[in-house]
């Protein structure tokens, strides 16, 4: 079976795999944090972003997102995003629950993406006692459409955000894949646009269950380390979650994977643009595709063994395919020989 359903499905990279072993080799020092893997996060991060920062680790996305976002958000506060944003659709109100009542506010946007006038337009209530209060705007990325903002893009809506009194949250469980799909710095597409704190993912990039919650300002970190322990992510063997991240960030090892991801979906879809039969629903420019499929074709690439997500129960030829770190071109080839008969 060759899984493209989902990059959550695959194995761990051998250098994250690595870093657990020997982690797991000897006691550690301390536990709760204190110990080398998780000292050294800052300054690999700090490194990776260019500027001096503060970090959290946390094993779930959900965790990633949520717990800076109620750092940041009174519970009398509006939340700013996509409609389609993980937070919006998929973590089952853990926005709502963390920062114990503040109000989801989700904006429409072709392809995953809004815009600086569209959330202008939806600011509601500033200054007015009985309305929830403008507070935080959270940007995807990459979006769940597979699309990116591009840092003119961000710049524009974190300049909307502080005109407003918000700060600016970044769920980027695919950020390494946005990085490596524009060709910028980290630093491009997240601080020096203005933004408060990104949700940097691992575990869709090779880790076996890590996240990094990264502040680019150390002002805005007090309440987290409150509400990490309340929330139940403030791990005695922190280490093994360290450990998997800070292989991640040594030798660009998130990049190269994301590369890698990237470089297989752009290879199908350069395949795929060519066969009259498909349609993109959203444009390639990252690790995910979103297409329209002969019901044939479908079939045909089910008897081969492959694996996609079937987007709806009414129509099997919806479909979303995910390449992966360890996708590899010998898979993808053989994709796109049953593709060819199909056109």
């Amino acid at each position: 079976m060759t899984n493209f359903a989902s990059d959550n499905v695959t194995g761990v990279a051998p250098e994250i795999m690595e870093a657990i072993i020997r982690a797991n080799n000897d006691h550690a020092a301390s536990s709760y944090g204190a110990d080398k893997w998780t000292d050294s996060l800052s300054e690999k991060a700090s490194v990776v972003f260019e500027k001096d920062v503060t970090v959290f680790p946390v094993i779930s996305g959900t965790a990633a997102n949520v717990l800076p976002i109620s750092s940041l958000t009174p519970p009398y506060g509006s939340i700013y995003c996509h409609r389609e944003a993980h937070i919006n659709t998929d973590e089952c109100n853990a926005s709502e629950f963390y920062t114990g009542g503040a109000k989801l506010v989700s904006l429409p946007g072709e392809h995953g993406k809004y815009t600086a006038d569209t959330l202008s337009a939806a600011i509601f209530g500033k200054g007015v006692p009985r309305h929830a209060q403008p507070s935080l705007v959270s940007i995807t990325q990459t979006t769940e459409a597979g699309t990116l903002y591009r840092p003119a893009e961000i710049s524009e809506i974190t300049e909307i955000a502080r005109k407003n009194g918000m700060k600016v949250h970044m769920d980027g469980a695919r950020f390494a894949n946005a990085v490596a799909g524009l060709g910028v710095s980290p630093a491009e597409l997240t601080w020096k646009a203005g933004v408060d704190v990104l949700s940097f993912g691992a575990t869709k990039n090779g880790a076996m269950g890590a996240e990094l919650v990264v502040f680019f300002n150390g002002t805005d970190t007090k309440k987290l380390e409150h509400r990490r322990v309340r929330g139940g992510h403030f791990l005695s063997k922190m280490r093994f979650v360290s450990a998997q991240l800070a292989a991640y960030l040594d030798n660009e090892l998130w990049l190269r994977n994301a590369t890698q991801a990237n470089a297989m979906a752009t290879k199908i879809a350069t395949c795929l643009e060519e066969n009259p039969a498909v349609t993109f629903i959203h444009p390639v420019e990252a690790n995910i595709l979103f297409l329209k499929m002969p019901k044939a074709l479908v079939g045909a690439l089910k008897s081969a063994g492959f694996e996609f997500y079937e987007m709806s129960n009414d129509d099997p030829t919806l479909v979303r395919l995910v390449l992966s770190f360890n996708s590899n071109e010998a898979d993808v080839d053989k994709f796109a020989e049953i593709a060819k008969k199909y056109s």
